[in-house]
């Protein structure tokens, strides 16, 4: 299978960086990876070149003993040399097409969305694989971006065909509801990057996402 056919199955996404919370890195994802996460996102918009290649090889490693996917923030260009799955992109970053003209038809493009008319506009390029909608909650990840808010959780679940993940200020505490409203599928940071014990916590989150996909939000 390829890695956009393989998407279909994935629920906990995890976003770090190198030193996620200050922690060494393979120890980490490991943990979250035994836990229940089954795609990995490398983002680190400080870190160099050869910083993020040096780490996107332990998430490729990791990612294969695991059998989850392993995605690589806002660099097409690095998809290739750091034997990415795919690729995540911003509203403010390149456009899909021109992304897809880098990674390749078998890859994965991810793409970010904050309001009702940009979750439409991803679900219906063709060159776009799953969808990030939210942040639900304002959070320190992504400074000045305001709150989507539950209307639009309700909105991806009623309209949305493609994968999507509800993400922003979730963890243990704050995801029922929004499975109540039809997430099926979720993306962290802070819930497992400050955790005490993130294989806990990815299982804690793992156990509430485990409905069927098909009972809202595809």
């Amino acid at each position: 299978m390829t890695p956009r056919e393989r998407l279909a199955d994935v629920r906990l996404y995890l976003v770090c960086d190198t030193e996620p919370g200050g922690r060494a890195l393979e120890p980490f994802l490991r943990a979250c990876l035994r836990g229940g996460v089954d795609m990995i996102q490398l983002r680190d918009k400080d870190a160099s070149d050869p910083e993020v290649l040096a780490a996107a090889s332990t998430f490729r490693t990791l990612a294969d003993e695991f059998g989850a996917l392993f995605i690589l923030n806002d660099r097409p260009d690095l998809v290739d040399a750091a034997s990415a799955d795919g690729v995540h992109l911003g509203q403010d970053d390149e456009a899909p097409a021109e992304a897809r003209g880098v990674i390749g038809p078998d890859r994965i493009i991810g793409r970010s969305s904050h309001a009702p008319e940009q979750a439409d506009a991803a679900d219906a390029d063709p060159e776009v694989d799953y969808l990030a909608v939210g942040p639900v909650h304002a959070t320190p990840t992504k400074p000045g971006r305001p709150a989507a808010g539950p209307d639009y959780i309700a909105y991806a679940a009623a309209h949305v065909r493609k994968p999507w993940f509800a993400i922003g200020g979730l963890d243990a505490a704050t995801l029922p509801p929004v499975v109540a409203l039809g997430a099926r599928r979720i993306v962290v940071v802070r819930a497992l990057t400050g955790a005490a014990e993130p294989e806990a916590a990815a299982r804690a989150l793992r156990e509430q996402l485990e409905v069927p996909v098909g009972s809202g939000g595809t």
